[in-house]
């Protein structure tokens, strides 16, 4: 069951017929001219100025700039592009996109078979622009790849979204992170996924989401396209780990698992070690900052030595593992050479841990770029120092300067690549 703890929420409100307004929303009256499929047109700089004109609204002079480049990329006959507009860009002056802009977007793009991706990650678009947004998933059919991260969306604008992916049959790739639905929010994502055969990356972390396992698990009973699930900071305990595995075992799809930042413990990793004795398409799993302490480190060692033979990569990121659990685990890669990375900082290392991960990278079985950590000596004593490598170190933001997407610094992304369009 879904509940919302500690917080009081008042009565569900009727989904509305019409959009969800603001001071300065356009009503659909004066929507009608716009909601018809738009005309071709040269430029989506001059198109923008148009719109905003026709509807007294304010240029954003952020928006005009990207457009500026987009534009520049369709007369070099570029296709499949991702329009990027992501309001935490600190090398340009950014004014935030809100939801009565996001309506003025949709409609630039909604027809334009240049463009399959939307980056509008925080930004301010709120239910507002979650309403045309799930409109744009309905009438855009080339639209692969959607990111509103952080737009300050609630439930009710999750519930438009997860509603809209019904019918839709082309997007791979949602990302929801930060956007604090809720389990009321939440629990339409669940229903819809039963429902979704081609979605194939959702990421609902940190969208205060709890006990979401009940339903989650029975999605993945029935759901067999969905192949990344991103449940960060879910406050999963062990009771909620047995649900989600429950489902893992009937699941024969999902290969990315991220279950970073939650609770659990060494008594419920008993599961998942379990899960992966029969599953032959999980291929990353995100630990990272629960507390499987080296009980849990040790039975996921014995797995990975003896039944798992598809798991390519592990977080067991700050998890109070100490030497006997790490050990362990570097001691599972001798015989199992398909876990290609292993990422353990956080954890409590003795100089027994130091050496183990030394041998395993001085003999070449763990590649420096496939793991966080660097060994050193000092004074004859053997020591791990901490590199930027991960799953997903650029999961909130990307660097100013240098590689973005580099595969050591985002394994999880180069491991498991959702389409080759993305």
């Amino acid at each position: 069951m879904w509940r919302n703890k500690g917080k009081t929420t008042g009565a569900r409100t009727p989904l509305p017929s019409e959009a969800p307004t603001t001071s300065r929303t356009p009503t659909p009256a004066r929507a009608q001219a716009v909601d018809s499929d738009p005309e071709p047109v040269d430029s989506l700089q001059k198109h923008y100025n148009n719109l905003c004109l026709e509807k007294s609204q304010e240029v954003n002079p952020f928006l005009l700039h990207i457009l500026q480049g987009v534009d520049e990329e369709i007369r070099k006959g570029l296709k499949a592009i991702t329009l990027n507009i992501a309001g935490n860009n600190h090398s340009v002056p950014v004014e935030r996109v809100t939801g009565e802009h996001f309506w003025i977007l949709s409609k630039l793009i909604e027809k334009n078979p240049c463009i399959n991706g939307l980056d509008i990650r925080y930004n301010l678009i709120s239910d507002v622009g979650a309403y045309y947004a799930a409109r744009l998933l309905q009438k855009k059919h080339s639209l692969l790849y959607l990111n509103l991260m952080f737009n300050d969306i609630g439930p009710k604008g999750g519930e438009l979204l997860a509603k809209a992916l019904h019918m839709n049959t082309t997007l791979k790739y949602l990302r929801m992170t930060g956007n604090k639905v809720e389990n009321e929010g939440g629990m339409f994502f669940a229903a819809m996924l039963q429902i979704n055969s081609s979605l194939e990356k959702l990421d609902l972390g940190d969208c205060d989401l709890e006990e979401s396992t009940v339903h989650l698990g029975q999605m993945l009973k029935e759901n067999h396209w969905l192949v990344e699930l991103y449940m960060s900071k879910h406050d999963v305990r062990n009771p909620g780990l047995k649900q989600l595995c429950d489902g893992l075992n009937l699941n024969k799809s999902l290969r990315y698992l991220d279950i970073s930042c939650n609770k659990i413990t060494r008594d419920g990793i008993s599961s998942l070690a379990d899960v992966l004795k029969n599953n032959t398409t999980l291929e990353v799993i995100d630990l990272s900052f629960n507390r499987i302490e080296n009980v849990g480190a040790v039975k996921l060692s014995e797995t990975l030595a003896s039944h798992n033979r598809s798991l390519k990569a592990l977080s067991v990121v700050s998890n109070s593992i100490e030497g006997e659990g790490l050990v362990a685990l570097s001691e599972s890669m001798k015989t199992n050479t398909t876990l290609s990375n292993i990422y353990i900082w956080g954890n409590k290392f003795d100089e027994a841990t130091c050496v183990a991960y030394s041998d395993l990278i001085q003999m070449g079985r763990l590649k420096p770029d496939n793991t966080d950590v660097e060994p050193y000596v000092v004074d004859g004593h053997m020591y791990l120092a901490e590199v930027s490598n991960g799953l997903k170190k650029h999961y909130y933001w990307t660097p100013t300067y240098g590689e973005a997407c580099s595969p050591s610094s985002n394994a999880g992304f180069s491991i498991v690549p959702v389409s080759e369009q993305l």
